[in-house]
């Protein structure tokens, strides 16, 4: 090992190499100097055939060194152990590829933001996977399982040459259950899964499935033409995913939003209200990817269109419009550690309706649910063409049996306009903590 290698490998080095970066940066003529560190920490837990397959540990560092010099940006991206001119000689020699611009720098102090989140061993997580899964066999004993359980640690550091040095640590912990159940040529497949910080409620996860394990074991005729239709709370996200480009300042500057100029206007349905809060859950964040502070925002009140979501470019050419507040929203986030910031959501809360899933059930005497589909929603059109992998029908307010080769198409405005109720059973989809939604206005085919 070289004198190089052993300094690179110190707690010394480790602990100073993002100053140690920024200084060879602004020696080298940046003028501003940004610097994104993440390391994360994984331990997964697999079961496949009902068993236990694997349990390891996987780590994991990466840094994005962002700088300007003569008003050009540039960006280079490094993995491990890696001497700090390299990554300056990479994000300088990019930078002369690139137009000037005015550098993009969040200010603020040093602050340690703390860890959120509590761990938990790989022997508890392997614990819970076996209870889950010998929960769901107990029911089903032909079904044959497949579980992904895992005790993630994050660690970020954003360090500027304007000052700012702001750390954060976050512990989440993600357990998810597949079953599958062969009868012949008929392959059924249901999943859930939990994600959250400091526990795991996969016996939660395991009755889930089970109960719509038991609303599958029949196969009845699907309706067709517009018949309501309702989302689970787990497929539910297929037509808030349409709204999240909606509410994109960086597409309402460009005018590809369809809700660019309808500001201050009913754009959904009045029973709907969407809300950022990036203090809850497990999505949680108090600073986005540049170094602003995460807030707390409604996007839509009772129908009613009130802002737009913004990083700091967006927000700095949208200062004047409305809808856009001042300057960025603390919503610049890095789809990637090799990627500029854009604005994204740190997560999405759909304020809940008052009824259960089997009071909406209830509400209808002919219906389609969709429970899990095969393929991705809508898109910025809000157009969208879904099969379903797993869909019940809903006669006389009660499931009577699963759908086949069933088809959903429409437009995710169109039927969030035409909203009929919402439940209250929240869940997390992703980073979206919604409830089940009933809709018209969407064509089954089956």
């Amino acid at each position: 090992m070289t004198s190089l290698e052993r300094y690179m490998n110190s707690q010394e080095y480790g602990v100073h190499w993002p100053e140690i970066l920024l200084n060879k940066a602004i020696s080298a003529g940046a003028q501003a100097v940004e610097i994104y560190q993440s390391s994360s920490l994984e331990k997964p837990i697999i079961f496949e055939g009902n068993r236990l397959k694997q349990a390891e540990t996987t780590q994991a560092e990466g840094v994005a060194l962002r700088l300007w010099r003569d008003g050009r940006p540039g960006l280079a991206v490094g993995y491990g152990p890696i001497e700090p001119h390299v990554l300056v000689e990479k994000a300088l020699a990019i930078s002369v590829l690139n137009e000037p611009e005015t550098p993009r720098l969040a200010t603020g102090g040093q602050k340690d933001f703390g860890s959120v989140g509590a761990p938990m061993s790989v022997e508890t997580l392997a614990e819970k996977g076996r209870e889950a899964i010998d929960l769901i066999r107990d029911r089903f004993p032909e079904a044959i399982c497949e579980a992904s359980l895992s005790c993630d640690v994050e660690q970020v550091r954003l360090l500027t040459s304007t000052g700012l040095d702001y750390r954060s640590k976050d512990t989440t912990l993600n357990g998810s259950i597949s079953a599958e159940v062969v009868d012949g040529e008929d392959l059924l497949s249901v999943g859930d899964g939990d994600t959250n910080r400091g526990s795991l409620d996969m016996v939660r996860v395991a009755d889930s499935i089970i109960k719509r394990l038991s609303w599958a074991q029949k196969t009845v005729k699907p309706l067709s033409g517009q018949v309501p239709v309702i989302f689970t709370a787990g497929a539910a996200n297929i037509l808030w995913e349409t709204l999240m480009a909606a509410l994109n300042g960086k597409r309402v500057l460009e005018g590809t939003s369809p809700w660019a100029e309808r500001w201050g206007n009913r754009v959904i349905s009045e029973a709907i209200t969407l809300y950022q809060d990036p203090a809850v859950g497990p999505y949680s964040c108090p600073f986005d990817d540049e170094g602003l502070l995460t807030q707390q925002m409604t996007f839509v009140e009772k129908g009613v269109l009130k802002r737009w979501f913004s990083d700091l470019a967006v927000g700095q050419a949208s200062k004047d419009r409305k809808g856009f507040g001042l300057g960025s929203s603390g919503n610049g986030v890095r789809p990637g550690l090799g990627s500029y910031p854009t604005p994204g959501l740190i997560n999405l809360l759909v304020g809940p309706g008052d009824l259960s899933f089997e009071q909406l059930i209830a509400q209808h005497s002919e219906a389609i649910v969709v429970d899990q589909v095969m393929g991705e929603g809508g898109d910025i059109t809000g157009d969208i063409s879904i099969n379903l992998e797993l869909g019940y029908r809903v006669s006389h307010g009660k499931i009577v049996g699963r759908v086949k080769d069933t088809m959903v198409s429409g437009n995710a405005y169109v039927a969030l306009e035409n909203a009929i109720a919402l439940g209250n059973d929240l869940e997390w989809s992703g980073s979206t903590c919604t409830p089940s939604i009933a809709v018209n206005g969407l064509s089954v085919t089956g």
